[in-house]
C-alpha cells in the first residue's frame, strides 16, 4: 500500500466523485479509477459504493479513511521533525488537552517560547482525556494535558501548580442556584449530564472517586459529553444538570455551584515513556520544568 495511493483514496472520499478528485490531483479519470481498483484488490475489500450522483464509503472504506488520515498525519509530523533547523531552532510541538482554566499556564509557556524561539510552531488539539490519550498513544501528539482522574502509569508526567474545582452547571432560574454549594445528596436526585470519563472503567483510586464513593452508581446519567459547550447547551434546554469544572462557562443563562465537600483535580502534562522528543519538544518540556521549579 503506497502513500501516494492513500492520498488518492482520501481525495475521492472527500470529493465523493472520481472526476472531481482526478481534477484536484491532476490525474486522468481512468488512471485514478485503476489505482482505486488495485487498492481494493490489494485489500480484498470494496471501499466505495458507486451511485448515480456520487460515491460513498463502505464500512471498510470508512475504516481505511480513519487509518489513512492517521498515517498521513504521522508522516507529515515526522517530516516536519526532520526539517528542524539546528542553527535557527524551529519545529512543531503537538499538544492535546481538555477544557480547563489551568490551560492558561500552558499558554504562558507558549508565549515565553515564542519570544525566544519564534520559528517553533504549536498545534493544539482539544478533546477529553480519552481522546487525548488515544492520539498520544498513536504518536500524533507530543504531550497531553490531562485532568484527573486519569491513569498515569504508562506516562511520564509533570503536575501543574494549579487545581480545578468541580461542581454543577445549572440554569440561573433553577431553585438549586439559590444554594451556595451542591452535595452528593443533591446530585442523586437530578438528571445528570456527565463527561464520558465519569465512568468507573476509567477510574483509578483518587480524590475524585473518594468523593463520590459508592454513590457514583446511584447517579442518573441521562447524557454524556466531551466538550463543555455542548453540555451547556443541553443544560440550557433543560435536559439535565452538567458536572463540570469552574471558570469555563460563557453563557449568561447558566451558573456554577461548587461541590461540598470541596472537590479539586490537578492537571498533569504527560508524554509517553521512552519517547524521543523532537528538539522543539525538548525545549517545551525544559521550559515547562523551569517555570514549575522556579
Amino acid at each position: 500500500m503506497e502513500i501516494r495511493v492513500l492520498k488518492y483514496f482520501l481525495a475521492v472520499a472527500q470529493n465523493q466523485s472520481i472526476t472531481k478528485a482526478a481534477n484536484s490531483l491532476h490525474l486522468t479519470q481512468p488512471t485514478l479509477s485503476r489505482q482505486l481498483q488495485e487498492l481494493e484488490k490489494e485489500l480484498n475489500h470494496k471501499l466505495f459504493k458507486r451511485g448515480k450522483q456520487n460515491i460513498t464509503l463502505t464500512q471498510e472504506g470508512l475504516l481505511l479513511k480513519n487509518r489513512a488520515e492517521e498515517i498521513l498525519e504521522m508522516i507529515e509530523k515526522t517530516e516536519l521533525e526532520f526539517k528542524t533547523d539546528t542553527n535557527n531552532i524551529s519545529g512543531n510541538v503537538y499538544i492535546g488537552g481538555g477544557e480547563s482554566k489551568s490551560i492558561k499556564y500552558i499558554a504562558q509557556i507558549i508565549k515565553q517560547m515564542q519570544l525566544k524561539y519564534p520559528l517553533i510552531k504549536f498545534h493544539i488539539y482539544s478533546g477529553n482525556g480519552e481522546d487525548v490519550v488515544e492520539k498520544l498513544n498513536k504518536g500524533l501528539l507530543d504531550f497531553g494535558i490531562l485532568i484527573q482522574p486519569i491513569d498515569l502509569s504508562k506516562y511520564n508526567s509533570i503536575t501543574l501548580p494549579s487545581k480545578d474545582t468541580w461542581g454543577l452547571i445549572l440554569r440561573k432560574d433553577d431553585k438549586l442556584s439559590e444554594k451556595k454549594f451542591i452535595t452528593i445528596d443533591d446530585l442523586i436526585k437530578l438528571p445528570i449530564i456527565a463527561s464520558r470519563q465519569l465512568s468507573k472503567k476509567y477510574f483509578t483510586k483518587n480524590n475524585f472517586t473518594e468523593w463520590f464513593k459508592e454513590n457514583i452508581e446511584k447517579l442518573n446519567i441521562v447524557s454524556t459529553y466531551n466538550l463543555i459547550y455542548n453540555a451547556s447547551v443541553m443544560v440550557e434546554e433543560k435536559i439535565g444538570y452538567a458536572i463540570g469544572l469552574d471558570k469555563l462557562l460563557n453563557n449568561k443563562n447558566l451558573c456554577f455551584r461548587a461541590f461540598y465537600p470541596k472537590l479539586e483535580s490537578e492537571l498533569d502534562v504527560v508524554w509517553k515513556k521512552n519517547q524521543i522528543l523532537s528538539p522543539a519538544g525538548k525545549i517545551f518540556l525544559n521550559t515547562l520544568m523551569k517555570k514549575i521549579n522556579n
